[in-house]
């Protein structure tokens, strides 16, 4: 088996069990842009808890852009890496506003050109938000495209080496929709800490599976 045959089989599975939804809540561009730069490092249910209260006070992106830095530290505080992220979604909210007309951009360089935003936001934007393929290379799409054998070992944990190499052998209208399934997959079934390999779907497609059976 090829590894864009096992690709699309991976694809095949997961779609039948996990739904092509991202995790963020998020009514507006901008509003997933910043809940996705305060994921890092944070899981997504405390994101989105902390993005009901930031979207209150501040329901423009004219108020994020006035907002006063200490309040907004206060708020995303639980999210860690508070001041830094604070101090993204002020700036990146007023060069939107004055860049780009207040629309969170369409292409990778205009994205990656907004304070705190990585490959990894850029695509997660370039796919919910206007439709294009991308591979949004978190922690699970590199864990998992590694335990399968998606990715070759040498990409290890670089999340760009990991979206080149998931490029090639994912069907492009596939891409984003399966990285949003390897998320639920990652926290349901294959977990970092303790994977549940006796229940998982994939494991006659795993190489990780298969090195560990035959290691007993």
């Amino acid at each position: 088996m090829t590894k864009k045959e096992k690709a699309a089989e991976v694809v095949r599975i997961l779609r039948e069990h996990y739904p092509d939804t991202c995790s963020l809540v998020a009514q507006k561009d901008y509003e997933l842009l910043f809940a996705t730069r305060l994921s890092a490092q944070c899981t997504d249910a405390r994101v989105n808890l902390v993005t009901r209260e930031l979207y209150s006070r501040f329901p423009t992106l004219e108020a994020l852009a006035a907002a006063d830095l200490e309040e907004l530290c206060r708020i995303v505080k639980p999210c860690g890496l508070f001041r830094t992220k604070a101090n993204d979604i002020k700036n990146a909210s007023v060069m939107l506003l004055e860049r780009f007309g207040g629309k969170v951009p369409d292409t990778m360089e205009a994205l990656l050109s907004l304070p705190g935003i990585g490959r990894k936001t850029a695509n997660l934007i370039l796919s919910d938000i206007y439709g294009q393929p991308a591979i949004v290379a978190d922690t699970h799409c590199i864990r998992i495209s590694g335990k399968l054998g998606l990715t070759p070992k040498d990409c290890g944990n670089d999340p760009y080496k990991v979206e080149m190499a998931l490029k090639k052998v994912v069907e492009p209208n596939e891409q984003a929709s399966l990285c949003h399934r390897f998320v639920h997959f990652g926290r349901d079934i294959c977990t970092a800490r303790n994977p549940q390999c006796g229940i998982c779907p994939l494991k006659r497609l795993c190489d990780d599976a298969k090195h560990r059976e035959s290691a007993r």
